[in-house]
């Protein structure tokens, strides 16, 4: 089975920390909130815009329900599921 292309809109998911919606919705834990600014002995501000994304890590998890897509508040997500290729 070929794994869903998910696309994530980093322009319009800003702060994913504070949201989540995506990773508490999705069952099959597809997303992963991925630290993209640290710096030794400091707190990373979780309102900083880019200091953290949401990434599909695990793509092949994907079934395809669109409830993270649903449960986006800012549209950013998008979810392309390929047809099956019949042998």
């Amino acid at each position: 089975m070929l794994s869903p292309k998910i696309t994530i809109d980093y322009s319009k998911c800003t702060i994913p920390f504070d949201c989540k919606r995506c990773l508490q919705t999705c069952a099959s834990a597809v997303f992963m909130l991925v630290t993209l600014k640290s710096e030794r002995g400091k707190e990373t501000d979780k309102e900083e815009t880019g200091a953290y994304r949401v990434e599909p890590w695990f793509r092949d998890r994907c079934t395809g329900c669109m409830d993270c897509v649903k449960a986006c508040p800012v549209n950013a997500i998008t979810i392309k599921v390929p047809k099956e290729v019949a042998p």
